[in-house]
């Protein structure tokens, strides 16, 4: 009587293998006592007032539910968790009252399609089941504010889960995820999202508008890089540690004005802009087992950073017992070294005993231990002799002389010809490419971006093995054509300039091309021929002249621009 005269009944971890019949009746039929005694008064006819509104069935070995679960109609909460359930009854559907569904940690396969009819449904729990699928129509559960189906082995999501509009939590991690759909950034009341341990190659660019997002966990994927976020003001956690990131852009930061957590540990991040420095709320920050070389002293002005690490990469301006000292003294090295931070453009560097002329502005460390030249970030004309002559007999892999005011490529630049793999030129005034720079025959990586050129010269396709080369920010009128012919390019970077076209059949014939970024540029059509690319895992258009695809097929992602090209081929 005592679970009977509450609307909640617990019949958690009680070992039932089937649950009572009499539990499904409670509402229905009337207790002993009253058919034993009629002369109660009003207030005490219990069994008439109350209808059990919640039942918990948790954590016993259940293998079935009754369908006669549709006469408890007042439910608001069914909880039977942690079970052996391996289907749902249909009845489900009828309990029109229901707002949370605990169904977590049982055995189930499939999901009912009449569980689409719980108009006031607010939590559904599915995770640590066995669904390889969910119902096409789940976006009917408009109530829906958490949805938590982690732990099972979905390899797709349903384009219906865009009319979620009023999901707040959305746990999508430890399935079998490869993508995910553009139509996700129509949940505009998300603010968790959760894709851990998936196997995510990229996330829709689109992602980035969900204004409402708060943290987002993207960890344990195969991500090369991650998106820039324009719109996620809200933003406050960001964790996409164990990746294969090896860029971080200022694009990727810059709008995040309200992040706290920064995880990227264990991917492979080579670099750290300057422009973290506008992360003025970032608490925490987690660049462990990366292979970051050399951080901005500018680091150091994040004035409620409380946890740094950095253990795991092969910094070579910080010595390993200062990063022992913690966080603190760490920001305050970093600090300090602001205010000293070399000579001048124009001043010579003080000359030691122990300093040869020579190496006196050159990090022999970073040449001869990390395969690193480095001369950026300097506004210099010009790259000093004596940073060449440094370099003597050692081979170097990576050449950095970004962020400088060159108004050409460093002709000796060609002495490195037999090790050089990467090369930035980027952020100069470099308005031409030498034939110097198309002798490095080794090049891999090649960025070029924010200078003014306006063409590539032919003599580049000796760049055999060049495989990204980043040139936005520039001046190209037309595709540089010389960029057809070199065969191992994966990811051609082209957003901000002006080129006008582009032709589909040679972009066809470069069967490594992933990555085409032509975003912000005066493309006034685009060749539905396009659409035979179908090597392209990332084609970015947004911010050009052309009417069609239009907006939303844009925000739907890749593969549905490409199948809409293909659908405007002329037969």
């Amino acid at each position: 009587q005592c679970a009977r005269e509450s609307p909640r009944l617990r019949c958690a971890v009680c070992v039932c293998v089937a649950v009572p019949a009499h539990v499904w009746r409670i509402n229905v039929d009337p207790p002993e006592e009253a058919q034993q005694n009629l002369s109660f008064a009003a207030a005490d006819r219990w069994w008439e007032q109350v209808d059990l509104s919640k039942l918990i069935l948790a954590s016993n070995q259940l293998q079935s539910l009754s369908e006669d679960v549709q006469l408890l109609p007042a439910l608001t909460v069914l909880d039977v968790h942690d079970n052996q359930l391996t289907s749902l009854p249909s009845a489900l559907g009828q309990l029109e009252n229901l707002q949370k569904l605990d169904v977590s940690h049982n055995k189930l396969q499939s999901l009912p399609e009449e569980l689409l009819q719980l108009p006031r449904l607010r939590s559904l729990l599915l995770q640590h089941n066995e669904l390889s699928h969910l119902p096409e129509g789940l976006g009917q559960l408009l109530s829906l504010e958490e949805l938590d189906v982690s732990n099972n082995h979905l390899t797709a999501i349903p384009k219906s889960f865009a009319q979620l509009i009023n999901l707040v939590r959305l746990n999508l991690s430890c399935n079998q995820l490869k993508d995910l759909p553009a139509d996700l950034s129509a949940m505009k009341s998300l603010r968790q999202l959760d894709c851990t341990k998936n196997y995510l190659e990229t996330v829709p660019s689109n992602l980035a508008t969900m204004a409402s997002l708060e943290q987002l966990y993207l960890r344990k994927n195969k991500l090369r890089s991650l998106p820039e976020f324009p719109s996620c003001k809200l933003l406050k956690e960001l964790h996409a540690g164990e990746n294969q990131i090896e860029i971080l852009n200022a694009e990727n930061l810059k709008h995040l004005n309200s992040l706290s957590v920064l995880e990227l540990r264990d991917n492979k991040i080579k670099s750290v802009p300057e422009e973290i420095t506008l992360l003025q709320k970032l608490e925490r920050l987690d660049l462990a087992n990366n292979d970051i070389s050399r951080l901005p002293y500018t680091l150091g002005n994040l004035s409620q950073l409380k946890f740094l690490a950095l253990e795991g990469n092969p910094l070579r301006t910080i010595r390993r017992d200062l990063l022992e000292k913690g966080t603190q003294e760490l920001l305050k090295y970093l600090r300090s070294k602001i205010q000293d931070d070399g000579p001048g453009p124009n001043e010579e560097p003080p000359v030691t005993a122990m300093t040869l002329p020579s190496q006196a502005r050159v990090n022999m460390h970073a040449i001869t231990s990390l395969k690193l030249l480095e001369y950026s970030e300097k506004q210099a004309a010009e790259i000093p002799e004596e940073v060449f002559h440094a370099v003597g007999a050692n081979p170097v892999a990576t050449a950095n002389f970004s962020k400088n005011q060159l108004r050409e490529v460093p002709p000796r630049i060609v002495e490195l010809k037999d090790s050089v793999c990467d090369v930035n030129l980027g952020f100069n005034k470099i308005s031409s490419i030498s034939l110097e720079l198309c002798r490095l025959h080794k090049l891999t990586h090649l960025d070029l971006r924010n200078n003014i050129l306006t063409s590539l010269p032919k003599e580049m396709e000796a760049l055999a093995k060049l495989q990204i080369i980043n040139l936005a920010f520039n001046r190209f009128k037309e595709f540089p054509g010389v960029l057809y012919h070199l065969p191992a390019l994966e990811t051609i970077l082209l957003s901000n300039n002006q080129v006008g076209s582009i032709d589909p059949v040679q972009l066809k014939g470069m069967e490594r091309l992933g990555t085409l970024d032509l975003q912000n540029n005066d493309l006034l059509q685009v060749p539905p021929e396009l659409g035979n690319c179908e090597n392209l895992r990332t084609l970015l258009l947004e911010g050009n002249p052309f009417r069609t695809p239009r907006a939303a097929v844009l925000a739907k992602g890749t593969a549905a621009v490409l199948e809409y090209l293909r659908s405007r081929i002329p037969t």
